[in-house]
Order: C-alpha cells, then structure tokens, then sequence
C-alpha cells in the first residue's frame, strides 16, 4: 500500500493504507485463537470505520478432494476443540446457543468468485511451486519439500463448506479420520478462524474467511510451511483480495 501507515497495539501492528483504491487495515492475526481473537477485537475497537473483515491463510485439507493448492471459502466456522460438556452439548459456544458462526454470503461469493479467476490466472499450485522448485534446485536447496507435495489439480478448485478451528496442529491420519467421522462435511482445519468469526459476531460486522490448502493434515503434512506461504498462499490472497476490492469497486461505480 502506498500510503500505510502503522499503529502498534499490544505487541501488533496494524496498517492501515489503501488498496485497489479503498481503505484498508491489514493485521497479522498470530497463532492460535486466543492471539487471532486479540487482534481482531483490537481492529474492531481501534479502527471504527471497519465494516467487514475478510481473514486469510492457510489450512489443512479434511475432505476427500480438498487438495494441495485448493482454496476454501468458508460458510461456517466451528471449534473443533471446544468441549463444554455436559454443561453444554459438545462444540457449542457456551451462553451462545450455536456451535457455528456463519460467514457473510454475499462477501464469500464475491471471494469466492475472485479465488476462481485467481487459480485460473496462476495455472494452479504445480506451476508456482515447479518455479520455486527450479530456483531452489539451482541454488541447491529445496526448501518447498516439493518432492513431499502428492500432486493436486491441475488448476485447482475452490470449495465452500465448513471450516474447524482449534489450538492444535493437525498432522496425523488418525486425528484427521477422527476429525472427519466426528464433523461429517467438514473441509479443512485450522488455528483461527472460530474465533475471529466470534468476535465479528459480537461487533456484528460482515465476515469471511479464505484459505488456501497448505497440506491434507495427515501424517504427511511436513511441507516447508515458510516457503509455501511465500511462494503459493500469499500470492493467491493477494491476487484474491485484489481482484475482490476491484470488482467491489466497480459494482460501486455503476
């Protein structure tokens, strides 16, 4: 962004600039619910003029054909670790009376539209990685693990679903399996999402979340997570926030 500018609250930095002509905050969550709730709720009380988040990164894949390179726009998010029981039936948000929060469905057609015409523009995961693959190669390292990586689409897909959160890192077969038979339909896993969908609920502002899928979490999940966010995820999210404030803008402008 040309003209960002940072704020720094509790150990976060906040900038806030424009981009593809409208004003934006950008914010690294952290790790974790607890640090991706923190942020949120600080973006939400420092920044008034905030009126929808959209929350990116990656994810491991749960659902068979959710694979390597896809990208998933979540409906609904649920803590998958969440276990109040018997107080409350397990997963649901004490004093809540849900254990899901829904996106909003006008923002995640709109990303999701925009994650389609992303992975058509790069070619798929396979492109990116075989570029940084070469690089690699040439320098003679391989930081990506590409050779780890089962090959996934060719262009990739985009899915629409459920998405878990929780304070764990899925990488076995049996948690995954375990994951699967006890949240039938769910299609990734990953550390934030839940919460930053809580706290947009109780601001009430519009939100949805973008994931681009790093690993099917499961006893193969050992890629270079570094290198794969810079060399496939951050390109993707950048290419699909771009391409959504443009369209956004010109939906405005008619």
């Amino acid at each position: 962004m040309p003209d960002e500018s940072p704020l720094r609250r509790a150990g976060r930095e906040f900038w806030a600039g424009h981009l593809s002509g409208h004003a934006v905050v950008v914010a690294l969550s952290g790790i974790g619910k607890v640090a991706a709730a923190t942020t949120a709720t600080l973006l939400l009380a420092e920044f008034d003029d905030v009126d929808r988040v959209v929350f990116t990164g990656t994810a491991g894949g749960l659902e068979p054909g959710v694979e390597v390179g896809d990208i998933v726009v979540a409906d609904a998010l649920l803590q998958h670790d969440l276990d109040a029981s018997p107080l409350f039936p397990r997963h649901e948000v004490p004093l809540y009376g849900t254990d899901r929060f829904r996106t909003d469905v006008a923002l995640s057609d709109a990303l999701a539209d925009a994650a389609q015409r992303t992975l058509a523009a790069f070619g798929g995961v396979e492109r990116l990685l075989a570029g940084a693959t070469g690089a690699s190669q040439a320098a003679g390292t391989d930081p990506l693990g590409a050779s780890a990586i089962a090959a996934p689409p060719k262009i990739g897909r985009v899915h629409r679903g459920l998405v878990v959160s929780g304070d764990r890192f899925v990488s076995g077969r049996a948690e995954n399996d375990a994951l699967c038979r006890r949240l039938p339909g769910a299609l990734a896993v990953e550390m934030e999402g839940a919460a930053v969908a809580q706290v947009c609920h109780d601001f009430g502002v519009p939100f949805a979340v973008v994931r681009t899928i790093s690993d099917r979490a499961d006893d193969a999940a050992h890629v270079d997570f570094t290198s794969f966010v810079e060399q496939v995820a951050s390109r993707y999210t950048l290419a699909i926030v771009e391409q959504w404030l443009a369209e956004t803008s010109a939906v405005e402008a008619r």
